[in-house]
């Protein structure tokens, strides 16, 4: 399948260097960028969830109707949706968005965040439900008869969806992490597995594992998950202009979190998940990695979500990206820290570079040229 890109939606102008306090959705600014993205030719969007923050359906459908092509990835924790409940709204989005719905599964990596909304199973569990849940939607999506469900984490009798996907039996199902059992679960049941930015070497390893948790599970090559990997690129027209302004944005992550403007307090204990625990080792290793992967903003954030940046001109950061593709990575995530200027330059500047290295070799591979 072809390289394709993602960025993340944002409700409103607040960033990570120019947060606005509790600041409320922005429906222009929304639409403004939906619609760029959808212009500039992104091929995704997430639409991420937090115990505190907003409604991601909502957010999403209003997306679905302001564009034309692009894809909704709807953020999903299971103890915020029962299955059931979920497979019909997802199909809903689905058939407003004329075939465009995507779910994200995050199994939640936070004891302090699950708790919150009063989900108290350990990690083991919640991987448990998980899997159960993902089951449920696919058998939900597959037909519209009625099925019984008796597990553990549900129990019901004689549901049956007669909301379908618009292809009739399914709706792509990524699972996000970097932990045993979520190379377990993406590997067996997932469309879509999402990493975060890691050298090449360790995301090699990570590709190779969730391939053989494939293998395990019975799932032949051309049936594996597509590998998602998210990067923060910081891109500039010279190489030197772009390290210019990694450091303006490092002072200002570090500014805000230290004035307690940033999400993430200064005296947050360390991650509970494996995926930000391992960014941090990385970042002990060396500020920059291979080409241009820049650590600081890790350690800055406390590594609290997809934080690691991708430092230069255009060209440095269309290499670093080939580079993961060569990898495997079919799904590049990519946002920066002034959200909507940043999506316009990539899509204006990086995007259509990939692309076309992409075409290019498919027409040589092709004897074309």
């Amino acid at each position: 399948m072809p390289t394709e890109f993602i960025s993340l939606t944002f409700p409103n102008a607040s960033t990570e260097i120019n947060p606005i306090p509790n600041s409320s959705v922005d429906p222009d600014y929304l639409e403004r960028y939906a619609r760029n993205l959808d212009d500039y030719a992104f091929n995704y969007t997430l639409v991420p969830y937090d115990s505190s923050s907003f409604d991601p359906w909502t957010i999403g459908a209003t997306i679905a109707a302001v564009t034309k092509n692009l894809k909704i990835i709807i953020a999903l924790r299971p103890n915020t949706l029962y299955p059931t409940v979920a497979a019909k709204a997802l199909a809903t989005l689905d058939q407003l968005s004329r075939g465009r719905a995507v779910v994200h599964f995050i199994a939640g990596g936070s004891d302090v965040e699950q708790a919150r909304e009063g989900d108290f199973l350990n990690k083991e569990e919640r991987y448990g439900r998980l899997e159960d849940y993902i089951k449920i939607l696919k058998r939900a999506w597959a037909s519209p008869e009625p099925f019984d469900w008796d597990s553990k984490y549900y129990q019901f009798k004689q549901f049956r969806n007669l909301v379908r996907p618009v292809n009739g039996s399914s709706i792509p199902i990524s699972v996000g992490g970097s932990s045993d059992e979520a190379y377990r679960i993406g590997g067996s049941l997932a469309d879509i597995l999402g990493l975060w930015g890691e050298p090449l070497k360790e995301t090699k390893e990570q590709i190779d594992r969730i391939y053989a948790e494939a293998a395990k599970a019975g799932r032949p090559e051309g049936d594996r998950p597509r590998i998602w990997v998210t990067f923060r690129p910081i891109v500039a027209e010279t190489d030197e202009l772009a390290w210019a302004k990694a450091y303006r944005v490092l002072d200002a992550l570090k500014a805000n979190r230290a004035d307690g403007k940033s999400r993430v307090p200064a005296d947050a204990p360390p991650p509970q998940n494996v995926g930000s625990q391992r960014l941090l080792e990385i970042a002990k290793k060396g500020e920059v990695q291979d080409r241009a992967l820049w650590y600081p903003t890790v350690t800055a954030t406390g590594a609290r979500g997809a934080s690691t940046a991708l430092v230069g001109g255009v060209q440095t950061i269309v290499d670093s990206l080939l580079d993961y593709v060569d990898l495997g990575a079919e799904l590049i995530s990519i946002r920066g820290y002034d959200n909507l200027n940043d999506a316009i330059d990539y899509g204006r500047y990086v995007l259509p570079k990939v692309r076309e290295v992409l075409r290019e070799r498919e027409r040589k591979a092709n004897g074309e040229i």
